[in-house]
């Protein structure tokens, strides 16, 4: 059997995550986010510096469910990025950001309601400024690739469905102190934002941005 060890930062102790009370607007949807790596659920859970949180550790078993890993070489970022304009709240306020929103969403947008898990970056901070600059064409897509990687903002494993929630089971919590990590969660997404400002400024062979790829007329196929 195919089981993991996973996390979920939280400023509450959550020994049995309820099915259906996650916001809809997250970035895959309603579902219960966390990781692999403690030491980002740690950081996770201390969402300002004042609060003190808790490291929630639980086995996921795999088994049976139907996981979306969007970190596979077979999906793309741009199928990440569909996922996430779905999802999230955009501030479009270009006429190519609209376009680009639908255009990613008719396109390569993968259903994420047929499966249980999904595997993916997790757009907070700055990944999300990352994905606003390439839906306004201001960073290509190729750049855009390279930014999910700056600072090792994280992979998130994220329960979609009730199977999935009942796979899971409880090991146990860790407590957080926030002077500790929400310091090292600032100074995290602090590195990738200065990684950032170099990858916009590097080139990059057969840079495609957003509005290459729409007058294109890409697809998931390509």
């Amino acid at each position: 059997m195919d089981k993991r060890i996973i996390y979920h930062g939280s400023t509450s102790i959550i020994e049995k995550p309820v099915y259906g009370l996650g916001k809809p607007y997250n970035d895959y949807g309603s579902g219960f986010y966390c990781t692999e790596n403690n030491e980002l659920a740690k950081e996770w859970a201390c969402v300002d510096d004042q609060t003190n949180g808790y490291s929630n550790k639980y086995e996921l078993d795999l088994s049976g469910l139907k996981v979306l890993d969007l970190t596979d070489k077979s999906y793309s970022i741009l199928n990440w990025m569909a996922i996430l304009v779905k999802f999230r709240t955009f501030d479009l306020i270009s006429p190519i950001s609209r376009r680009a929103k639908e255009f990613l969403i008719k396109n390569y947008y993968i259903d994420v309601e047929q499966y249980d898990v999904i595997i993916g970056y997790r757009a907070d901070d700055s990944y999300f400024r990352f994905a606003k600059d390439f839906l306004n064409n201001t960073i290509s897509v190729q750049k855009l690739s390279e930014a999910m990687k700056l600072g090792k903002l994280g992979v998130q494993t994220v329960l979609i469905s009730e199977k999935a929630f009942n796979s899971i089971r409880y090991l146990g919590n860790e407590s957080v102190d926030h002077r500790t990590y929400h310091t090292k969660r600032v100074a995290r997404d602090k590195q990738a934002r200065e990684e950032y400002f170099s990858v916009q400024e590097s080139h990059v062979e057969n840079e495609e941005f957003i509005n290459d790829i729409m007058r294109k007329g890409g697809t998931n196929a390509d």
